[in-house]
Protein backbone atom coordinates (compact mmCIF):
# COMPACT_ATOMS: atom_id res chain seq x y z
CA UNK A 1 0.00 0.00 0.00
CA UNK A 2 2.88 2.39 0.74
CA UNK A 3 4.34 1.82 -2.72
CA UNK A 4 0.91 2.35 -4.30
CA UNK A 5 0.42 5.63 -2.44
CA UNK A 6 3.94 6.75 -3.34
CA UNK A 7 3.37 5.91 -7.03
CA UNK A 8 0.02 7.71 -7.03
CA UNK A 9 1.64 10.78 -5.52
CA UNK A 10 4.35 10.75 -8.21
CA UNK A 11 1.73 10.53 -10.96
CA UNK A 12 -0.24 13.45 -9.49
CA UNK A 13 2.87 15.59 -9.09
CA UNK A 14 3.97 14.77 -12.63
CA UNK A 15 0.54 15.74 -13.96
CA UNK A 16 0.63 19.03 -12.07
CA UNK A 17 4.09 19.89 -13.41
CA UNK A 18 2.96 19.10 -16.95
CA UNK A 19 -0.15 21.28 -16.57
CA UNK A 20 1.91 24.20 -15.31
CA UNK A 21 4.25 23.91 -18.28
CA UNK A 22 1.29 23.95 -20.65
CA UNK A 23 -0.02 27.05 -18.90
CA UNK A 24 3.38 28.75 -19.15
CA UNK A 25 3.65 27.92 -22.86
CA UNK A 26 0.22 29.41 -23.50
CA UNK A 27 -1.10 26.05 -24.67
CA UNK A 28 -4.41 26.89 -23.07
CA UNK A 29 -6.83 24.85 -25.18
CA UNK A 30 -4.82 21.65 -24.79
CA UNK A 31 -4.79 22.22 -21.05
CA UNK A 32 -8.54 22.88 -21.08
CA UNK A 33 -9.17 19.65 -23.00
CA UNK A 34 -7.01 17.72 -20.57
CA UNK A 35 -8.64 19.26 -17.49
CA UNK A 36 -12.16 18.67 -18.80
CA UNK A 37 -11.40 15.00 -19.45
CA UNK A 38 -9.99 14.61 -15.95
CA UNK A 39 -12.98 16.36 -14.37
CA UNK A 40 -15.44 14.20 -16.27
CA UNK A 41 -13.72 11.17 -14.69
CA UNK A 42 -13.16 12.82 -11.30
CA UNK A 43 -15.49 15.82 -10.71
CA UNK A 44 -13.93 16.48 -7.32
CA UNK A 45 -10.40 17.15 -8.60
CA UNK A 46 -9.71 20.72 -7.41
CA UNK A 47 -6.30 20.75 -9.08
CA UNK A 48 -7.82 20.18 -12.50
CA UNK A 49 -10.61 22.67 -11.75
CA UNK A 50 -8.07 25.33 -10.82
CA UNK A 51 -6.02 24.71 -13.97
CA UNK A 52 -9.15 24.79 -16.10
CA UNK A 53 -10.27 28.11 -14.61
CA UNK A 54 -6.88 29.73 -15.23
CA UNK A 55 -6.53 28.39 -18.77
CA UNK A 56 -10.11 29.27 -19.72
CA UNK A 57 -9.85 32.86 -18.58
CA UNK A 58 -6.42 33.38 -20.14
CA UNK A 59 -7.48 31.81 -23.44
CA UNK A 60 -10.59 33.96 -23.73
CA UNK A 61 -8.67 37.07 -22.73
CA UNK A 62 -6.07 36.40 -25.41
CA UNK A 63 -8.63 35.70 -28.16
CA UNK A 64 -10.82 38.67 -27.27
CA UNK A 65 -7.81 40.98 -27.29
CA UNK A 66 -6.83 39.67 -30.71
CA UNK A 67 -10.36 40.25 -32.03
CA UNK A 68 -10.39 43.79 -30.70
CA UNK A 69 -7.05 44.52 -32.36
CA UNK A 70 -8.09 43.08 -35.72
CA UNK A 71 -11.34 44.99 -35.76
CA UNK A 72 -9.54 48.20 -34.82
CA UNK A 73 -6.98 47.59 -37.55
CA UNK A 74 -9.81 47.23 -40.03
CA UNK A 75 -8.05 45.20 -42.75
CA UNK A 76 -10.64 43.30 -44.83
CA UNK A 77 -8.40 40.26 -45.16
CA UNK A 78 -8.56 39.56 -41.40
CA UNK A 79 -12.24 38.59 -41.22
CA UNK A 80 -11.33 34.96 -41.77
CA UNK A 81 -9.12 35.03 -38.67
CA UNK A 82 -11.85 36.84 -36.70
CA UNK A 83 -14.33 34.15 -37.77
CA UNK A 84 -11.97 31.41 -36.56
CA UNK A 85 -11.36 33.19 -33.24
CA UNK A 86 -15.09 33.49 -32.49
CA UNK A 87 -15.59 29.85 -33.45
CA UNK A 88 -12.77 28.83 -31.13
CA UNK A 89 -14.27 30.76 -28.21
CA UNK A 90 -17.68 29.22 -28.88
CA UNK A 91 -16.25 25.68 -29.02
CA UNK A 92 -14.22 26.34 -25.88
CA UNK A 93 -17.33 27.50 -24.04
CA UNK A 94 -19.24 24.39 -25.13
CA UNK A 95 -16.40 22.18 -23.97
CA UNK A 96 -16.11 23.77 -20.52
CA UNK A 97 -19.86 23.76 -19.85
CA UNK A 98 -19.68 19.95 -19.60
CA UNK A 99 -18.00 20.23 -16.16
CA UNK A 100 -19.57 23.39 -14.72
CA UNK A 101 -19.88 24.49 -12.01
CA UNK A 102 -16.28 24.27 -10.79
CA UNK A 103 -15.50 23.85 -7.10
CA UNK A 104 -12.23 25.43 -6.01
CA UNK A 105 -11.31 25.90 -2.34
CA UNK A 106 -14.96 25.99 -1.30
CA UNK A 107 -15.91 28.44 -4.07
CA UNK A 108 -18.40 27.61 -6.81
CA UNK A 109 -17.44 29.05 -10.18
CA UNK A 110 -19.79 29.53 -13.14
CA UNK A 111 -19.16 31.35 -16.40
CA UNK A 112 -21.63 33.65 -18.07
CA UNK A 113 -22.92 32.22 -21.33
CA UNK A 114 -21.85 34.30 -24.32
CA UNK A 115 -23.80 34.09 -27.58
CA UNK A 116 -21.14 34.28 -30.28
CA UNK A 117 -23.46 33.41 -33.19
CA UNK A 118 -24.15 36.96 -34.33
CA UNK A 119 -20.43 37.77 -34.42
CA UNK A 120 -19.67 34.49 -36.21
CA UNK A 121 -22.31 35.18 -38.88
CA UNK A 122 -21.07 38.74 -39.39
CA UNK A 123 -17.43 37.63 -39.63
CA UNK A 124 -18.36 34.86 -42.06
CA UNK A 125 -20.28 37.30 -44.28
CA UNK A 126 -17.45 39.84 -44.23
CA UNK A 127 -14.84 37.16 -44.95
CA UNK A 128 -16.93 35.86 -47.83
CA UNK A 129 -17.29 39.35 -49.30
CA UNK A 130 -13.54 39.88 -49.05
CA UNK A 131 -12.64 36.54 -50.64
CA UNK A 132 -15.17 37.01 -53.46
CA UNK A 133 -13.99 40.53 -54.29
CA UNK A 134 -10.30 39.77 -53.89
CA UNK A 135 -10.59 36.54 -55.89
CA UNK A 136 -12.16 38.39 -58.81
CA UNK A 137 -9.47 41.05 -58.61
CA UNK A 138 -6.75 38.40 -58.72
CA UNK A 139 -8.28 36.98 -61.90
CA UNK A 140 -7.61 40.29 -63.62
CA UNK A 141 -3.85 39.57 -63.42
CA UNK A 142 -4.41 36.82 -65.98
CA UNK A 143 -1.55 34.58 -64.84
CA UNK A 144 -1.56 31.06 -63.46
CA UNK A 145 -0.42 31.87 -59.94
CA UNK A 146 -3.14 34.50 -59.60
CA UNK A 147 -5.78 32.11 -60.93
CA UNK A 148 -4.66 29.48 -58.42
CA UNK A 149 -4.83 31.91 -55.51
CA UNK A 150 -8.19 33.20 -56.79
CA UNK A 151 -9.43 29.60 -56.90
CA UNK A 152 -8.56 29.13 -53.22
CA UNK A 153 -10.18 32.40 -52.19
CA UNK A 154 -13.34 31.93 -54.26
CA UNK A 155 -13.65 28.41 -52.88
CA UNK A 156 -13.53 29.87 -49.36
CA UNK A 157 -16.18 32.41 -50.34
CA UNK A 158 -18.33 29.50 -51.54
CA UNK A 159 -17.81 27.61 -48.28
CA UNK A 160 -18.87 30.64 -46.25
CA UNK A 161 -21.91 31.72 -48.28
CA UNK A 162 -23.01 28.79 -50.40
CA UNK A 163 -25.07 30.10 -53.32
CA UNK A 164 -25.12 33.79 -52.39
CA UNK A 165 -23.10 34.70 -55.51
CA UNK A 166 -24.74 33.44 -58.68
CA UNK A 167 -21.54 33.44 -60.73
CA UNK A 168 -19.33 31.88 -58.07
CA UNK A 169 -19.30 28.32 -59.42
CA UNK A 170 -18.50 29.58 -62.92
CA UNK A 171 -15.64 31.72 -61.60
CA UNK A 172 -14.22 28.79 -59.60
CA UNK A 173 -14.32 26.56 -62.70
CA UNK A 174 -12.64 29.27 -64.78
CA UNK A 175 -9.85 29.66 -62.22
CA UNK A 176 -9.41 25.91 -62.09
CA UNK A 177 -9.09 25.66 -65.87
CA UNK A 178 -6.83 28.70 -66.35
CA UNK A 179 -4.67 27.92 -63.33
CA UNK A 180 -3.89 24.38 -64.51
CA UNK A 181 -0.49 23.57 -66.06
CA UNK A 182 -0.62 20.93 -68.79
CA UNK A 183 2.34 18.73 -69.65
CA UNK A 184 2.62 16.84 -72.93
CA UNK A 185 4.82 13.73 -72.88
CA UNK A 186 6.00 12.61 -76.34
CA UNK A 187 8.43 10.17 -77.94
CA UNK A 188 10.99 11.55 -80.40
CA UNK A 189 12.71 8.76 -82.34
CA UNK A 190 16.12 9.85 -83.65
CA UNK A 191 17.40 6.33 -84.23
CA UNK A 192 17.65 4.60 -87.60
CA UNK A 193 15.11 1.97 -86.54
CA UNK A 194 11.48 2.38 -87.53
CA UNK A 195 9.73 1.49 -84.30
CA UNK A 196 6.21 0.08 -84.16
CA UNK A 197 3.52 2.36 -82.74
CA UNK A 198 2.81 -0.04 -79.88
CA UNK A 199 6.39 0.46 -78.70
CA UNK A 200 5.92 4.22 -78.41
CA UNK A 201 2.51 3.81 -76.80
CA UNK A 202 3.85 1.41 -74.22
CA UNK A 203 6.90 3.52 -73.51
CA UNK A 204 4.85 6.55 -72.44
CA UNK A 205 2.07 4.56 -70.77
CA UNK A 206 3.01 6.08 -67.43
CA UNK A 207 0.32 6.23 -64.78
CA UNK A 208 -0.69 9.87 -65.15
CA UNK A 209 -2.78 9.74 -61.98
CA UNK A 210 0.42 9.12 -60.00
CA UNK A 211 2.09 12.15 -61.56
CA UNK A 212 -0.84 14.57 -61.55
CA UNK A 213 -1.00 17.11 -58.77
CA UNK A 214 -3.59 19.75 -57.89
CA UNK A 215 -2.33 22.15 -60.56
CA UNK A 216 -0.38 19.96 -63.02
CA UNK A 217 -1.88 17.46 -65.47
CA UNK A 218 0.09 15.07 -67.69
CA UNK A 219 -1.00 13.98 -71.18
CA UNK A 220 0.51 10.99 -72.97
CA UNK A 221 -1.86 10.25 -75.87
CA UNK A 222 -4.92 11.48 -77.76
CA UNK A 223 -3.43 14.95 -77.81
CA UNK A 224 -5.76 17.88 -78.37
CA UNK A 225 -3.99 20.08 -80.88
CA UNK A 226 -6.19 23.02 -79.85
CA UNK A 227 -5.01 22.77 -76.24
CA UNK A 228 -2.22 25.04 -75.14
CA UNK A 229 0.38 22.98 -73.32
CA UNK A 230 2.56 24.71 -70.76
CA UNK A 231 5.39 22.17 -70.68
CA UNK A 232 6.78 19.51 -72.98
CA UNK A 233 8.54 16.38 -71.83
CA UNK A 234 10.26 14.93 -74.90
CA UNK A 235 11.67 11.43 -74.55
CA UNK A 236 14.35 11.41 -77.24
CA UNK A 237 15.63 8.01 -78.37
CA UNK A 238 19.20 8.49 -79.61
CA UNK A 239 20.54 4.96 -80.09
CA UNK A 240 19.19 1.43 -80.12
CA UNK A 241 21.86 -1.24 -80.26
CA UNK A 242 20.88 -4.86 -80.84
CA UNK A 243 23.59 -7.47 -80.82
CA UNK A 244 23.66 -10.32 -83.35
CA UNK A 245 22.38 -13.75 -82.33
CA UNK A 246 25.28 -15.19 -80.33
CA UNK A 247 25.71 -18.95 -80.00
CA UNK A 248 28.49 -20.49 -77.94
CA UNK A 249 29.04 -24.25 -77.80
CA UNK A 250 31.06 -25.89 -75.06
CA UNK A 251 31.79 -29.63 -75.04
CA UNK A 252 33.13 -31.74 -72.22
CA UNK A 253 32.95 -35.28 -70.83
CA UNK A 254 31.15 -36.30 -67.67
CA UNK A 255 32.43 -39.47 -66.00
CA UNK A 256 31.07 -41.62 -63.22
CA UNK A 257 31.87 -44.96 -61.58
CA UNK A 258 28.80 -47.15 -61.05
CA UNK A 259 28.05 -50.64 -59.68
CA UNK A 260 28.14 -53.44 -62.23
CA UNK A 261 26.89 -56.56 -60.48
CA UNK A 262 29.11 -58.73 -58.25
CA UNK A 263 31.53 -61.69 -58.32
CA UNK A 264 32.19 -64.59 -55.96
CA UNK A 265 35.31 -64.79 -53.87
CA UNK A 266 37.26 -68.00 -54.64
CA UNK A 267 39.87 -69.77 -52.58
CA UNK A 268 43.17 -71.18 -53.86
CA UNK A 269 41.38 -74.28 -55.14
CA UNK A 270 38.83 -72.29 -57.10
CA UNK A 271 35.98 -72.94 -54.68
CA UNK A 272 33.55 -70.26 -53.52
CA UNK A 273 34.48 -68.94 -50.11
CA UNK A 274 31.81 -69.25 -47.42
CA UNK A 275 31.29 -66.87 -44.50
CA UNK A 276 30.72 -68.06 -40.92
CA UNK A 277 26.99 -68.44 -41.61
CA UNK A 278 27.68 -70.64 -44.62
CA UNK A 279 26.73 -68.04 -47.23
CA UNK A 280 28.70 -67.41 -50.40
CA UNK A 281 31.02 -64.44 -50.11
CA UNK A 282 30.40 -61.87 -52.89
CA UNK A 283 32.03 -58.52 -53.73
CA UNK A 284 30.56 -55.68 -55.78
CA UNK A 285 31.90 -54.98 -59.25
CA UNK A 286 32.25 -51.41 -60.59
CA UNK A 287 32.70 -49.92 -64.01
CA UNK A 288 33.46 -46.46 -65.39
CA UNK A 289 30.97 -44.81 -67.70
CA UNK A 290 31.14 -41.51 -69.54
CA UNK A 291 28.98 -39.18 -71.57
CA UNK A 292 29.98 -36.36 -73.87
CA UNK A 293 27.96 -33.16 -73.37
CA UNK A 294 27.67 -30.33 -75.86
CA UNK A 295 26.28 -27.26 -74.12
CA UNK A 296 24.81 -24.44 -76.15
CA UNK A 297 24.50 -20.88 -74.82
CA UNK A 298 22.26 -18.51 -76.76
CA UNK A 299 22.57 -14.78 -76.01
CA UNK A 300 21.29 -11.54 -77.43
CA UNK A 301 21.41 -8.00 -76.02
CA UNK A 302 19.52 -4.79 -76.57
CA UNK A 303 20.53 -1.41 -75.19
CA UNK A 304 18.59 1.81 -75.65
CA UNK A 305 20.09 5.20 -74.88
CA UNK A 306 18.33 8.52 -74.89
CA UNK A 307 17.58 11.67 -73.00
CA UNK A 308 14.60 13.53 -71.63
CA UNK A 309 14.17 17.21 -72.33
CA UNK A 310 11.96 19.25 -70.01
CA UNK A 311 10.86 22.42 -71.81
CA UNK A 312 8.58 25.28 -70.85
CA UNK A 313 6.30 26.53 -73.62
CA UNK A 314 6.03 30.23 -72.81
CA UNK A 315 8.68 31.36 -73.26
CA UNK A 316 10.19 28.38 -75.05
CA UNK A 317 12.99 27.45 -72.65
CA UNK A 318 14.90 24.23 -72.08
CA UNK A 319 14.64 23.63 -68.34
CA UNK A 320 16.67 20.46 -68.06
CA UNK A 321 18.11 17.60 -70.07
CA UNK A 322 18.60 14.23 -68.40
CA UNK A 323 20.00 11.01 -69.89
CA UNK A 324 18.03 7.77 -69.68
CA UNK A 325 19.02 4.27 -70.65
CA UNK A 326 17.93 0.68 -70.31
CA UNK A 327 18.96 -2.75 -71.48
CA UNK A 328 17.65 -6.28 -71.74
CA UNK A 329 19.50 -9.56 -72.05
CA UNK A 330 18.20 -12.72 -73.70
CA UNK A 331 19.87 -15.89 -72.48
CA UNK A 332 18.99 -19.54 -73.02
CA UNK A 333 21.00 -22.65 -72.15
CA UNK A 334 20.48 -26.12 -73.60
CA UNK A 335 22.58 -29.25 -74.23
CA UNK A 336 22.73 -32.57 -76.03
CA UNK A 337 24.34 -35.76 -74.79
CA UNK A 338 26.44 -38.37 -76.62
CA UNK A 339 27.00 -41.53 -74.61
CA UNK A 340 25.62 -42.96 -71.39
CA UNK A 341 23.41 -40.29 -69.75
CA UNK A 342 23.65 -42.19 -66.45
CA UNK A 343 27.02 -40.48 -66.05
CA UNK A 344 25.35 -37.09 -65.83
CA UNK A 345 24.54 -35.15 -62.66
CA UNK A 346 20.85 -34.24 -62.03
CA UNK A 347 21.53 -30.65 -63.12
CA UNK A 348 23.12 -31.77 -66.39
CA UNK A 349 20.22 -34.16 -67.08
CA UNK A 350 17.81 -31.20 -66.82
CA UNK A 351 20.02 -29.21 -69.20
CA UNK A 352 20.14 -32.08 -71.69
CA UNK A 353 16.35 -32.28 -71.64
CA UNK A 354 16.19 -28.59 -72.62
CA UNK A 355 15.91 -27.79 -76.32
CA UNK A 356 17.28 -24.70 -78.08
CA UNK A 357 14.71 -21.97 -78.72
CA UNK A 358 14.35 -19.43 -81.52
CA UNK A 359 16.06 -16.10 -80.94
CA UNK A 360 13.77 -13.10 -80.51
CA UNK A 361 13.87 -10.89 -83.58
CA UNK A 362 15.25 -7.37 -83.28
CA UNK A 363 11.87 -5.68 -82.88
CA UNK A 364 10.79 -8.15 -80.22
CA UNK A 365 13.87 -7.68 -78.07
CA UNK A 366 13.47 -3.90 -78.40
CA UNK A 367 9.89 -4.22 -77.20
CA UNK A 368 11.09 -6.44 -74.35
CA UNK A 369 13.41 -3.59 -73.33
CA UNK A 370 10.42 -1.26 -72.98
CA UNK A 371 9.56 -2.14 -69.41
CA UNK A 372 13.01 -1.31 -68.06
CA UNK A 373 13.19 1.90 -70.11
CA UNK A 374 9.68 2.90 -69.00
CA UNK A 375 10.70 2.61 -65.34
CA UNK A 376 13.75 4.78 -66.02
CA UNK A 377 11.60 7.41 -67.76
CA UNK A 378 8.96 7.38 -65.05
CA UNK A 379 11.58 7.82 -62.32
CA UNK A 380 13.16 10.72 -64.19
CA UNK A 381 9.82 12.51 -64.61
CA UNK A 382 8.90 11.99 -60.97
CA UNK A 383 12.31 13.27 -59.84
CA UNK A 384 11.95 16.44 -61.93
CA UNK A 385 8.31 17.23 -61.21
CA UNK A 386 9.35 20.37 -59.31
CA UNK A 387 10.37 21.89 -62.68
CA UNK A 388 6.79 21.68 -63.92
CA UNK A 389 4.65 24.03 -61.84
Amino acid sequence: MRWYSFLLTLIILSGCASSKKMLQRGDYDSLIDRSVKNLVKNPGSEGDAEMLDKAYNLANERDQERVRYLKLEGNPDTWDEIFNLYNRMKNRQTNVRKVLPLNINGRTIEYDFVDYDAEIIAAKRNASEYYYAHGKKLMENNDKESYRQAYEELTKASEYTGGSYLDLDRLIDECRYKGMSRVRISIVNRTIINLPQEFSNELIAVNASELNSQWVEYYTRNFDENLNYDYYVDIILLAINVSPDLVKNTDYIEKKTIEDGFEYVLDDRGNVVKDTAGNDVKIKKYKDIQCAVVEQLQEKDCNIAGEIEFTSANPRTLLKKQPVAAGTHFKHESARAIGDTAALSPEKKILVDTEPVPFPDDIQIIVDCTEALKRSIHDAIRFNRSLLR
